[in-house]
């Protein structure tokens, strides 16, 4: 079993890495993605008093839709629309539409008190009826949003709405806090690319692939952005490093490998995430089985609980947060650290003659010398897959192979693209990245009927009554108390789990840090813990942005 320990976070250190590399990819990346961009946000160094209305953004992922309905804004706010309730900075919920809600004892039936004053960009009342409409739409596309579990909604008046589901489901208030409001009256087939909502932030513009722009909405019946116009600008990290070297751009995601260097006018907002990093390992042996869509499953090496967990004991997480990138990580236990149904039991020490011994004890040797160990003809040799350009995923693969060698352990890391790695992630290691403000993540990850399955849940194959007992539990909890007890024992009950201690399925290793270059005088206001995806989990308070000063 593996050894719990207590790990010391240690200064972060900025360690120049390839820097001839980065140097070159900058400069083509000025003499290009500057002039492409330049028109676009050529206003940044226009009228001051002007500017210190507005800002300019620039992140990398585009929305597919502005649709709460296909998936806009879940897991993240929908800034256009409103919710029924929201999370604040430590990851609670408040109150936004909804002035009270309540569960009755059953736990079958939630209610919400709508307040009367909030009203869509187009003047018209936001009502019950426009909650019912948007959760009956949600659940008939099923995109994005599992609403199985919704049996009835139904407006009682103009301001009360209930919820009846078909069993009690504890992550009822995390769907309802994903979830923006639209208008009945003014949804159409349009409304993806032309949304009208009752958000802190009004649509204006949306040009695919370019730019998005939204104003402050000045009827919003919460406090009003003291910023009036917003422009998300899409550019590669490569683009936005080199628009904030011409000062473009007022805010604009960066990388770890890029996120060293000084920019005058400009500081790092570094923020902490769950946005994780690891390896799945399949935990079966090959034998000729296939998924429903006809993929291999299985890994006559990763199959071996030892070698899980010897790689999970001789990777040094802090180490790799420093060399593989610059620093800006932290060391990573579970999908989960940090959040409140986390188990802090999780944290294991970094312990390489504990792995020796391990694979030792369970008979891998090195008997011809080569610096693998290997049992019944079997090398301890595998591949873990990561997608091809994703410089991050590469890096910490990399570096945490380089700390297994010693142990005996080869790993080949290998990039590819997404439909190669969807294919073989049932049979090898792949290099994944999840983090949520939604406890139901751990339920998709762990569930033995999500395993094999095309989604990239579960491609590792876990699957345990035990486990299955504790989530089940979780998502049937009627308060938020018992709901996190079962989530932390689905991760380690003393005896067993999802962890590294556990049945480790997967091999977590770091969560990222956020970064961004801001402009000198603009205030971020306090970011929340954020979620996997940099870009639209920096603009969850938005509206709370300000200028502090002429600088900018």
């Amino acid at each position: 079993m593996i050894k719990q320990g207590d790990t010391r976070m240690k200064t972060n250190k900025a360690i120049h890495l390839w820097s001839g590399m980065l140097l070159a990819v900058i400069t083509m990346s000025m003499l290009s993605g500057c002039a492409s961009h330049r028109d676009m946000v050529s206003a940044a160094g226009a009228d001051s008093n002007a500017q210190r209305e507005q800002v300019v953004v620039a992140v990398s992922a585009e929305p597919s839709t502005l649709d709460p309905c296909q998936g806009w804004g879940h897991g993240n706010t929908p800034l256009i629309q409103s919710t029924l309730i929201k999370y604040n900075e430590d990851m609670h919920f408040e109150r936004d539409l909804a002035v009270d809600y309540s569960l009755d004892e059953t736990g079958l039936v939630w209610t919400f008190q709508l307040r009367d004053d909030a009203k869509f960009t187009d003047g018209e009342a936001v009502t019950a009826a426009d909650v019912v409409f948007t959760f009956e739409t949600a659940k008939a596309a099923q995109a994005s949003l599992d609403l199985t579990f919704l049996e009835k909604v139904e407006a009682i008046n103009d301001t009360t709405v209930t919820f009846l589901l078909s069993r009690p489901t504890s992550v009822f208030l995390n769907t309802a806090a994903s979830v923006g409001i639209i208008p009945a009256h003014a949804y159409d087939a349009d409304y993806g690319i032309n949304p009208v909502g009752s958000g802190p932030w009004k649509f204006v513009q949306w040009n695919p692939q370019e730019q998005l722009i939204l104003e402050a909405n000045e009827d919003y019946y919460g406090t009003v952005p003291s910023i009036k116009k917003v422009t998300v600008v899409f550019m590669t990290e490569d683009a936005a490093f080199a628009a904030v070297q011409a000062g473009q751009v007022d805010v604009a995601l960066t990388a770890a490998t890029l996120a060293d260097r000084k920019i005058d006018g400009y500081h790092l907002a570094r923020v902490t995430s769950v946005d994780n990093r690891g390896f799945t390992l399949p935990v079966l042996p090959s034998e000729g089985k296939v998924t429903e869509s006809g993929y291999p499953i299985g890994n006559d090496v990763t199959c071996n609980l030892e070698i899980r967990q010897a790689i999970a004991c001789a990777i040094d997480r802090e180490l790799v947060a420093e060399t593989a990138l610059n620093g800006f990580a932290m060391p990573c236990y579970s999908e989960n650290d940090g959040m409140p149904w986390n188990n802090p039991e999780v944290i294991i020490q970094t312990d390489a003659d504990y792995a020796r011994k391990m694979l030792a004890d369970a008979g891998w040797l090195d008997s011809d010398g080569d610096g693998i160990v290997e049992k019944n003809g079997i090398e301890a040799s595998f591949t873990v897959l990561y997608p091809s350009g994703d410089s991050v995923r590469q890096a910490v693969a990399l570096a945490a192979a380089e700390q297994v060698k010693p142990v005996g352990i080869h790993i080949n890391v290998e990039g590819t693209s997404w439909d190669d790695l969807a294919k073989r992630m049932f049979s090898d290691g792949v290099m994944m990245g999840w983090g949520a403000a939604n406890p139901y993540e751990s339920y998709c990850l762990y569930q033995s009927k999500g395993a094999f399955q095309d989604d990239f849940y579960n491609p590792e194959g876990y699957q345990s009554e035990i486990t299955d007992k504790y989530l089940s539990a979780a998502m049937e909890a009627l308060t938020a108390e018992e709901a996190y007890e079962n989530w932390q024992l689905a991760q380690w009950d003393g005896e067993t789990g999802t962890c590294m201690k556990g049945v480790c399925p997967w091999v977590w290793i770091v969560n990222v840090d956020h970064l961004y270059y801001v402009r000198d005088g603009l205030d971020i206001g306090n970011q929340q813990l954020h979620p996997h995806g940099a870009s639209m989990p920096l603009l969850q308070n938005l509206h709370e942005w300000h200028w502090t000063s002429e600088e900018g």
